[in-house]
């Protein structure tokens, strides 16, 4: 009898490595199924999106999703997919971090459907509690250094002169593992699924439970999400894609999918939408036909800025995609539908006119270098109007200021204003009356 969502995540071609036997487990019964999340940052990103709407896919399925957010396992840094060591940040960065990312991953899931709901688990639960002799003693003892040693993403940092791998990463396989064992006990969890870097975690997580309980585990890898064009995907001129709406609006992350290329757009929309496999298929022709139209991309920016942000933010990214390619006059700016929050506000206090490098400095958008950089190679418009000269002085006033083809701000200029600069990390800024 064949499973249903591993027959859906292959047409979608979302599988990159299973276990044997994994169809058979999956269908015979409701299984629990883990991703784990390490708090790196204080937001996911779009990567991020493909493992949480696959736990979506399995809950949606009939199996019971676990987020296991890696607040233990933070403080160290998983080796996987890095070329050199990772910065260790501090105990209590990585707390605020993993209690973000809770949050965060609480929009994709639900937490509240019965036998099927899902599980928010933190690893620093059990990892916090453990004694290193008593580790050792329990768990180290079942693995090989042989086995470890040939772990793909051990073995590409050991062929690194330059860097290496300290013992803090290299011990990273067996607190991953250590964590399959624990939801294995208190969860009866039977899968993990992980990005393709992980495997090699993945199987020393079910050699363990073998090993320890006696019993049977199973993973799921998915693939690493690329561009045909080769650049690197979740990253724009603007950097990061987030998750978090204070570091990329909704308006942004609408832009990102609505300029996926033709060559990405079908794939893109069976990686990160519900549709159906006929959605797609007819999608699929409508760009083949008339690729100029890119209504692929808009159902693809439609669908996932919806399930990140949801209906308000998306309709807000709508409308200021539209009002930001049609005419607009500055005295419209002010009252219009970008006073919404669909884009990034900064507010720059001055007694007068001012260079239009000097205020964008102020408002903590780029450098004084980098700004005048981007103004003599016509990089920046004001008001919809191209600026190329280094010494333009910008007029009191509301303005639309443009860097870059698809980066925009509402820029809030005069003595009326308290200079509040917009930063990533807190979102817009608001006005001083």
């Amino acid at each position: 009898m064949p499973s249903p969502f591993l027959e859906d995540l292959a047409a979608r071609g979302l599988v990159a490595d299973a276990t044997d036997e994994l169809g058979p487990h999956l269908a015979g019964g409701s299984r629990t199924i883990y991703v784990g999340f390490d708090p790196t940052a204080d937001s996911l990103h779009v990567g991020s999106l493909l493992p949480l709407l696959a736990l979506r896919r399995a809950q949606l399925a009939g199996h019971r999703p676990i987020v296991l957010v890696g607040g233990g396992t933070g403080l160290i840094g998983d080796p996987s997919g890095k070329t050199g060591e990772r910065a260790l940040n501090p105990k209590e960065v990585v707390q605020e971090w993993a209690e973000r990312l809770k949050r965060q991953v609480s929009l994709f899931l639900d937490f509240e459907c019965g036998r099927l709901s899902a599980v928010l688990a933190d690893n620093d639960e059990w990892i916090s509690e453990l004694d290193v002799v008593s580790f050792l003693r329990d768990v180290g003892k079942h693995f090989s250094l042989g086995a470890m040693l040939a772990k793909e993403s051990v073995r590409a940092r050991l062929g690194r002169a330059d860097s290496g791998i300290s013992y803090t990463e290299f011990s990273y396989q067996v607190l991953q593992a250590y964590d399959f064992l624990c939801l294995r006990r208190r969860h009866d969890c039977t899968v993990q699924m992980g990005g393709s870097d992980q495997w090699g975690n993945i199987t020393a997580g079910i050699d363990l439970i073998r090993r320890v309980e006696g019993r049977a585990a199973f993973g799921l890898t998915l693939p690493l999400v690329t561009k045909t064009d080769g650049s690197k995907f979740g990253k724009t001129e603007s950097g990061t894609i987030w998750l978090d709406p204070a570091r990329t609006p909704a308006y942004e992350m609408y832009q990102f999918w609505l300029n996926t290329a033709d060559s990405d757009v079908v794939r893109f929309l069976r990686h990160f939408t519900f549709l159906s496999a006929e959605e797609i298929a007819a999608q699929a022709r409508r760009t083949a036909g008339a690729p100029e139209r890119r209504e692929a991309q808009r159902v693809l920016a439609t669908e996932v800025t919806k399930l990140v942000h949801g209906e308000d933010a998306l309709r807000k990214a709508e409308r200021a995609t539209a009002e930001l390619f049609q005419p607009q006059t500055v005295d419209e700016i002010e009252a219009g539908p970008l006073e919404d929050g669909a884009l990034p506000v900064v507010f720059v206090n001055a007694s007068e006119p001012r260079f239009l490098w000097s205020v964008i400095r102020g408002a903590g958008i780029v450098s004084a270098s980098e700004a005048r950089r981007l103004i003599m190679q016509g990089g920046v418009a004001v008001d919809r109007q191209r600026v190329s000269d280094v010494d333009f002085k910008l007029t009191f006033g509301p303005h639309l200021l443009q860097i870059g083809k698809r980066r925009f701000w509402k820029l809030f200029f005069g003595p009326d204003y308290e200079t509040r600069p917009w930063r990533p990390e807190t979102g817009s800024s608001s006005r001083k009356a």
